[in-house]
């Protein structure tokens, strides 16, 4: 059951006991400036629009009376002569013109004051014959459901962490290692060693595939943090009309299809980690927003009033140029420098020398895991030419052509050998590549042959395709880094490569 639903239940619990034509349930929200201010929760016979409204008790001093009244509550006179809140309000029509009966009482939850409950009538004598034993009743009734209710919240999002926190206990137990012995990796790993017991908002840069989820791993482990979750967002794959609910949760109601409340990664990561990575693909209105609880660590639900505080340490990837983003608008630069307090670069895979072979060696050994191969070695021809290649798509890229030479040389090979050799043929390399590379620009691309009777149109279009699925191989398959490639928005790229018949995915094209 939702929590509206629970609060409704209660209220018609309420309106069985006591005779009434509408009762109110009001929640006090955190301080605004030092003012009391009450949210109806749920209603039974006030309209919808009492939902939306916020009383602030210095303007209603009905409001403000029963805040202050005792555990019995207040009934008011019927010639009190205090403007009702509720004045228009009431389903029944009658209430504009009537005089009518009026009581609340206040609400408690453990050792705090909650809220507050009211009843009205417009019969003035209503209430008459309700004795104070009745309405300590429905006190202690909602009082119970309200805690209950809080009960049922606190464990959901302890379920929740309880489940954030396992997965990132089984990330830990299979994380792959940051390995490699060049001076670019040693150097690293200085550094996380430096910053990793700190509380420091951490920059990772780097290319597309060189691993900067590995390395916000290894931050987390390695601070005091670890025992709590480390969340994981990918900052690319959020439409800017579903990150708000990502990132900061959202109330029933909040929008369209927000059947029920629903727990942020900010609430999830409590006192442990976010990783946000590609951050640099945020939309400018999130930026805004994710600035606000950078610098407060005060959250706000949407479609809620109530301010969360949360202990979340924030790591931020990205191969972007934020600095450049910055100078081109797209980019805050006041989050910028709030993301960028200990920033680390991670080296590209072909400035790591001969870590290339300790890499594709853990490849090898997850493969011969996964294809029950007894041992798959590299043969000498084809670890000169993984040390030759330029590796435009990194460790990702390594890693996609480990897989597919294990599986061809797992294939072919008989089995019962003592090890299946990894041969030159079996990786597919375009040995041309490396020369190329260090003469031409990386953009290059070969000319295209003019086809008698194809116009510019078709021709043009030919180009469009050609270029985007070179940019793509040289990008790892990032549709975002060939959008910036090509100076355009993705969005728009993503529609180019649709009417080329470039079947686009969600991380790239096929």
């Amino acid at each position: 059951m939702t929590t509206d639903a629970h609060y409704r239940e209660l209220l018609a619990a309420v309106r069985s006991l006591v005779a009434c034509d509408a009762v109110a349930l009001l929640r006090l929200l955190p301080e605004h400036a030092g003012e009391a201010v009450l949210q109806p929760v749920a209603v039974d016979g006030l309209a919808d629009e009492a939902l939306g409204r916020r009383f602030a008790a210095a303007a209603h001093p009905r409001l403000a009376r029963l805040l202050a009244s005792g555990p019995q509550g207040l009934r008011f006179a019927a010639d009190a002569g205090l403007p009702d809140p509720y004045d228009g309000l009431l389903d029944n029509q009658q209430a504009l013109e009537a005089v009518h009966d009026c009581m609340g009482m206040p609400l408690r939850c453990g050792d705090q004051l909650w809220g507050l409950v009211t009843l009205d009538a417009l019969n003035p004598r209503a209430f008459d014959g309700v004795e104070s034993g009745r309405l300590q009743a429905i006190v202690r009734m909602l009082e119970a459901g309200i805690a209950a209710q809080q009960t049922l919240q606190s464990m959901a999002a302890h379920a929740a962490q309880a489940q954030a926190v396992a997965q990132a206990q089984w990330q830990s137990g299979h994380r792959r290692e940051l390995l490699g012995k060049s001076a670019a990796m040693s150097q690293l790993r200085r550094e996380i060693d430096t910053v990793a017991g700190s509380d420091l908002t951490v920059l990772i840069l780097g290319e597309t595939g060189v691993g900067k989820e590995l390395v916000a791993q290894r931050l987390h482990a390695a601070s005091a943090r670890q025992a709590r979750p480390l969340v994981q967002i990918n900052c690319a794959a959020l439409p800017e009309t579903l990150a708000d609910s990502e990132l900061f949760g959202h109330k029933r109601g909040a929008f369209t299809g927000a059947v029920a409340d629903r727990i942020g990664k900010f609430e999830l990561a409590d006192g442990g980690t976010l990783f946000l990575d590609e951050v640099g693909e945020l939309p400018l209105a999130v930026q805004a927003k994710l600035l606000r609880v950078l610098q407060s660590g005060e959250l706000q639900r949407p479609g809620s009033d109530r301010l969360q505080r949360v202990d979340v340490r924030v790591l931020a990837a990205t191969n972007r140029d934020l600095a450049q983003e910055v100078a081109r608008g797209r980019f805050r630069a006041d989050l910028y420098h709030r993301l960028s307090v200990y920033p680390l670069l991670v080296p590209a895979l072909r400035d790591r020398g001969r870590d290339v072979l300790a890499l594709a060696g853990g490849f090898l050994e997850e493969n011969q895991h996964r294809l029950g191969a007894r041992n798959l070695r590299l043969e000498p021809a084809a670890s000169a030419a993984l040390l030759n290649q330029r590796w435009p798509g990194n460790v990702r890229e390594l890693e996609h052509l480990i897989s597919r030479a294990a599986l061809r040389a797992w294939s072919e090979q008989p089995r019962g050998g003592r090890w299946i050799a990894i041969e030159l043929r079996h990786l597919g390399l375009d040995l041309q590549g490396p020369a190329v590379a260090a003469t031409a620009p990386a953009h290059a691309a070969a000319p295209l042959p003019l086809i008698e009777g194809q116009g510019l149109r078709e021709a043009t279009e030919a180009f469009q395709r050609q270029w985007i699925a070179a940019s793509l191989q040289r990008q790892g398959g990032s549709l975002a880094a060939v959008a910036r490639e090509a100076g355009m928005d993705r969005s728009n790229l993503l529609r180019l490569a649709k009417r080329l018949g470039l079947r686009p995915t969600a991380e790239g094209v096929d």
